[in-house]
């Protein structure tokens, strides 16, 4: 079954949810209206049925006349409630496709990471606008939408209600209502900063829990679980003290918007009796007076409910910041690479430079690769390696031309760039699941061969475990030899035309070092190999030698090298005479 995909455009404006969702906001509209309107039908019958008990005991009117009356109130009430309950649950389909829409861009913002944004991002800041930012902003936008026909149409229509009955003392009544709105917006900056430092260290307590996981034997081997233990607990005590402080300024401050707001009501009980004796602007029956006042008294409920959506839009603000720069159109990976066939292609450097603070920390790097061969990359510590790896993924930016067979790298599409490289980095990234699964992905890859060609199989029977027992917390019941060939198993299982190893020896043993090289050569001719590794043992082995020195490059046969670079040479030599004097 396909998976359903948003289609938002412009993720980063708060308009654009409210776009997509026109079709259930017209509902809403529709259902809304008829509703709030509808509303003002209950103090219109609670005014006739106390006029009417008034004239029964007067002999005015008889008891059928107010089952008449009552049975009339129960049907337009009904019909008003049905359209308060199509209202409601269209309101909380908007709120779930909204939900949805923002987790599924924010999704793919987190897979698809962007290294100018995330760069100083933790993983409790993340966990946070993942899970509660999202609930917050989408909530905000439900209480929005609901709080505009549930208030402001409602409040228009009891408006226009009582200015019927008594337009100055309307306006008398209602001169205290703004000031629940004044309350609201001098109390906005202190609840927006409230939930700011509630969304802050609520970040804080995830990012010091999953440390806490994360490093769990490290510092239960150094001894430092005591002290960790209590870094979580002030966490925790400061999360609580945050989020007290925001629940507070938001629930208490609705009993002060309904304090406010009812203040009217004085002015309506002295005018209004005024009027049914007939001393006042207006002659009134107790029909009038009851229909007013209760008419009233839900308008001042719904004004405090607007002070109170104050409250619920700006905190949702301050979500909505948090996640706005992670809110961006989505990225089309819905892409099967494997079922197409490897196409051997050449890779050519032609005068590239490259860095990440340095756009030139590496210069005038040219090499050329073909199907077949085998490129070793090397050079001293902090020369550069990775990055000529990382530039094929798109992680690094660069000058210069890099042709993959008859293409400029530079046009390849992410589509084209999946189709034709394959690249280990330096850390095995393992799934916290079976070793099948970390090789095949779910794809249907036969991991048994993968684990036979990196000599994983000759582990996985001394320590009596199967392709479907589990690694542990990501490879965590592995030795670091282990996992880096079980990614390197991965790698193989997935490898297209042009594969890149990143230090795949680095926590390997020599004799299975040996076995996976000439592995390479036998399953390799059709793909060209980028070996980037700080060990020389098999470079006499690969076809051509880039070696990284002074900000750029050399390339060169292994032979050539050492007699053109003492620097190469220095360090084989120095390899060599450690390896023999470890085997003696």
């Amino acid at each position: 079954m396909k998976q359903r995909r948003s289609f938002i455009r412009q993720p980063d404006r708060i308009a654009s949810y409210f776009k997509s969702e026109v079709p259930v906001l017209i509902i809403v509209t529709i259902s809304g209206l008829i509703y709030n309107i509808g509303m003002v039908a209950g103090p219109y019958f609670e005014g006739r049925l106390a006029q009417c008990l008034y004239d029964i005991f007067h002999h005015r009117a008889i008891w059928r006349d107010m089952v008449t009356l009552a049975l009339c109130y129960v049907a337009v009430i009904g019909g008003v409630q049905a359209m308060r309950a199509v209202k409601r649950f269209s309101v909380r389909r908007f709120a779930n496709n909204v939900s949805r829409n923002m987790r599924h861009c924010l999704y793919n913002s987190l897979v698809h990471p962007d290294a100018d944004t995330l760069k100083d991002e933790s993983l409790g800041s993340l966990l946070t606008k993942a899970i509660a930012d999202v609930d917050a902003c989408t909530e905000g936008m439900r209480k929005f939408t609901t709080e505009l026909f549930d208030t402001g149409v409602v409040m228009i229509a009891y408006i226009v209600m009582l200015a019927r009955y008594d337009w100055r003392l309307t306006i008398l009544a209602c001169l205290f209502t703004p000031l629940a709105y004044f309350a609201a917006d001098r109390l906005k900056a202190r609840v927006t900063a409230a939930n700011a430092a509630y969304k802050q260290s609520e970040s804080a307590l995830n990012g010091v829990t999953m440390d806490r996981i994360d490093h769990a034997v490290t510092y239960r081997l150094y001894g430092r679980e005591a002290d960790r233990n209590a870094a979580a607990e002030d966490a925790l005590s400061d999360y609580e003290k945050k989020s007290a402080r925001a629940n507070l300024y938001e629930g208490a401050t609705t009993p002060l918007y309904d304090a406010v707001a009812m203040i009217g009501a004085v002015m309506i009980l002295y005018f209004g009796a005024r009027n049914v004796a007939g001393t006042g602007w207006i002659a009134w029956n107790i029909a009038a007076f009851t229909t007013f006042l209760a008419c009233f008294t839900k308008l001042a409920v719904k004004a405090s409910h607007a002070a109170k959506l104050f409250n619920s839009v700006q905190k949702a603000s301050v979500s909505w910041k948090r996640i706005q720069p992670l809110m961006r159109e989505a990225v089309n990976d819905d892409w099967t690479v494997m079922d197409r066939p490897v196409v051997p292609v050449s890779l050519t450097f032609d005068d590239v430079a490259c860095g990440y603070r340095e756009p030139n920390f590496l210069h005038h790097i040219s090499f050329a690769a073909h199907p077949g061969e085998i490129v070793g990359i090397t050079g001293e510590i902090s020369s550069g390696k990775s990055l000529l790896g990382k530039i094929l993924i798109g992680e690094v930016p660069y000058t210069g031309t890099i042709t993959v067979g008859a293409k400029n790298f530079a046009e390849m599409d992410q589509k084209e760039r999946l189709e034709t490289f394959t690249y280990m980095g330096h850390e095995p990234e393992l799934l916290s699941t079976t070793f099948r699964d970390n090789i095949t992905l779910g794809s249907a890859v036969d991991a048994e061969n993968f684990l036979r060609r990196t000599a994983m199989d000759q582990d996985l029977s001394a320590m009596h475990r199967t392709p479907d027992s589990p690694v542990g917390a990501g490879g965590a019941m592995l030795s670091g030899g282990q996992q880096a060939r079980l990614a390197l198993a991965r790698t193989l299982a997935h490898a297209r035309a042009i594969v890149i190893l990143d230090d795949p020896f680095a926590a390997v043993d020599p004799k299975t070092e040996v076995q996976i090289f000439k592995d390479f050569r036998t399953h390799g001719k059709n793909q060209t190999l980028l070996l980037i590794s700080h060990r020389l043992a098999h470079f006499p082995e690969c076809d051509h030698v880039l070696y990284l020195h002074d900000g750029t490059g050399t390339f060169l046969t292994h032979t050539a090298m050492l007699e053109a670079e003492p620097g190469y040479r220095s360090l084989y030599l120095k390899q060599t005479l450690e390896g023999d004097r470890h085997e003696n």
